[in-house]
């Protein structure tokens, strides 16, 4: 009995005084986030949230592992801003090496307390462009349209006020902007850009002790070496919705959802595929949404929807298929217009697969579904009507008829005799009424 409540003891002091120990050993932590991929809502959502837990955990500083092509002018402000107002010191550190923060990944690391790059990496790119001018490159280049000049120039303001408040030298900065220059680790030290280069985080942080920084709760001297390093993940929804902000993903929810509604449309009952649809559908939407997606690439790609029906319900030779096609290819190429921008577009073998695969949906499976819709039904109650049977006794009016195998209680509007041919011309509960089939009819 005494082992037993000793037992007992020490698994309570072990709950109790474990999770002290853990939390001990972890005081003052580095919490670090990872960014990868586009910026859009989700990575702001992640960040802010990020930010608030590292506050709850006494953090010494911040890390952002940062790797973008760019993204969103709202979410990269959005994030800016939880940058600049954090009392947290935050470090934005470039990696790992082939990382790179291009475009709105450069407004990001130059508002960092202190900024990083690993070896192989590269910042700027950060012109911004406006989707949609028209005229040609030249006419562009002559006559560019008085928005695009308003939007590059509050660009170029607010890379100004953030190299402003970082003491950065804001010239540097403006090239990367109205130049869309780009410049290696090395480069961007030297142009201080950035202040130093770290092979890991453990060399960050060695490098970033004892320098001093300025919080919006005043100058602070950073004691990060030796500190406990703790790597605050994405949550699930996060991480769900980080995923679809890539073209190639939103892309693939918009085709499933197509598939899985007009299959359920042109096979009624199914249900399974019409749900899956619409959730997927509405995800492509959610997504596209934040994606800046072209409308008209949408439109074109419902045309060659309709187009592939058409071919299938109206005597086309083929006409219709062929320019459901090529919809489609145009569609596709023009539903991200800015995704180029940011090296995530859409792959031609992708929207040439998708096309391919598009079309054979339509013609096998969707014009089965169809051609069935068609057909006159030949089983069941209603597949009783105008079938042709033989009466097995008296019809007076009242008798057994055979239809199709089986037994059926008949009437008829006359006295027929037994062996007489008889067509159904109506059901009734279990009742057949039926009437004689005369020759020649």
């Amino acid at each position: 009995m005494k082992k037993i409540i000793f037992l007992i003891c020490a698994v309570a002091v072990l709950f109790l005084v474990a999770p002290r120990l853990v939390q001990a050993e972890e005081t003052e932590p580095v919490c670090v986030l990872q960014i990868r991929g586009t910026i859009g809502p989700a990575a702001a959502r992640y960040i802010s949230r990020g930010l608030d837990e590292a506050r709850r955990l006494n953090a010494s500083a911040v890390v952002i592992q940062l790797d973008t092509p760019g993204g969103m002018d709202g979410s990269m402000r959005a994030i800016v801003q939880e940058i600049l107002n954090s009392p947290l010191p935050v470090i934005v550190y470039v990696a790992p090496q082939g990382a790179r923060a291009a475009s709105a990944g450069a407004f990001i690391t130059l508002a960092a307390h202190l900024s990083a790059m690993a070896p192989g990496t590269n910042i700027g790119a950060a012109h911004p462009v406006q989707i949609g001018l028209g005229g040609s490159d030249e006419q562009k280049e002559d006559r560019p349209s008085v928005l695009q000049q308003k939007i590059t120039n509050d660009a170029v303001a607010y890379i100004h006020s953030i190299s402003d408040v970082r003491g950065k030298k804001p010239e540097q900065a403006e090239q990367i902007v109205k130049e869309s220059r780009s410049l290696t680790a090395e480069e961007a030290k030297q142009r201080e850009m950035v202040d130093f280069i770290a092979t890991d985080l453990r060399d960050l942080l060695r490098q970033a002790e004892g320098r001093q920084v300025k919080t919006v709760f005043g100058v602070t001297t950073l004691s990060l070496d030796g500190k406990p390093i703790r790597v605050l993940p994405m949550s699930f929804v996060e991480s769900a919705l980080h995923a679809m902000t890539h073209p190639t993903v939103a892309y693939l929810l918009f085709l499933l959802g197509i598939y899985g509604m007009i299959f359920e449309l042109s096979t009624p009952g199914a249900v399974f595929p019409g749900v899956i649809g619409a959730i997927a559908l509405v995800l492509a939407l959610v997504a596209m949404e934040t994606l800046q997606v072209n409308w008209g690439g949408v439109a074109l790609i419902v045309l060659a929807l309709l187009f592939f029906i058409a071919d299938i319900k109206l005597p086309g030779y083929g006409a219709l298929t062929i320019g459901g096609i090529a919809a489609f290819l145009m569609g596709s190429a023009l539903l991200f217009p800015a995704a180029h921008l940011t090296g995530v577009a859409l792959s031609w073998k992708l929207i040439g697969t998708a096309t391919a695969v598009t079309a054979l949906f339509f013609l096998f499976v969707v014009g089965a579904g169809i051609r069935a819709l068609g057909k006159k039904v030949t089983s069941g109650a209603e597949g009783l009507i105008g079938a042709v049977g033989v009466a097995k006794t008296d019809l007076k009016p009242e008798g057994l008829v055979r239809i199709k195998g089986e037994e059926w209680q008949g009437r008829a509007r006359e006295v027929l005799t037994k062996g007489t041919p008889v067509r159904v011309v109506k059901l009734e509960g279990l009742t057949v009424h039926v009437e004689p089939v005369r020759e020649g009819f």
